[in-house]
């Protein structure tokens, strides 16, 4: 069981976000959130005590120098689960757990009465399209015409004794 929510714990810290059934998600918030209180002390014994857990030198590394600083103001909640349903083969509830965004700011608090410019749509891509498509043509030909050369040899008929004879 340690060793399922070490890997758990590993991937979601690599990956960001991962999907588990919903029982192990609540068991699996609970280490995550740990380690990531580990992540924001950054000691030298606290590493070790991650290190210890998780066992990935990687994830570590990933969690004490890119994730714990985001959470330096937050005091709990790094995580959250998504509920998305049941698996079909044995009707378990899944979800998601993934870290929270913390460092991102959240749009609600952007005045609302400022309005953003609509977009303006450039000729700049469908040129692009446009010039790869002879190209793209070109390549094509060229590699029918490499492959009419490398067409394999005909294989030679191993004579048999009745033949020989």
């Amino acid at each position: 069981m340690r060793a399922m929510l070490s890997n758990m714990t590993n991937d979601l810290v690599l990956a960001g976000r991962i999907k588990t059934t919903t029982q192990r998600a609540k068991v699996l918030r609970r280490f995550a959130e740990r380690m990531i209180t580990l992540g924001k002390d950054g000691t030298l014994a606290a590493r070790r005590r991650a290190m210890a857990f998780m066992r990935n030198k990687m994830a570590v590394t990933k969690l004490f120098d890119d994730i714990a600083p985001k959470f330096k103001e937050r005091n709990g909640g790094y995580t959250r689960i998504l509920k998305i349903g049941e698996r079909p083969g044995d009707n378990a509830s899944m979800s998601f757990i993934e870290l929270v965004e913390s460092g991102a700011a959240p749009e609600a608090a952007a005045p609302k009465t400022a309005k953003k410019a609509p977009l303006k749509k450039t000729a700049k891509p469908a040129a692009k399209k446009a010039e790869s498509a002879p190209k793209k043509a070109a390549s094509r030909k060229k590699a029918a015409e490499g492959e009419e050369k490398k067409a394999p040899k005909p294989r030679k008929k191993k004579e048999t004794k009745s033949e020989k004879e």
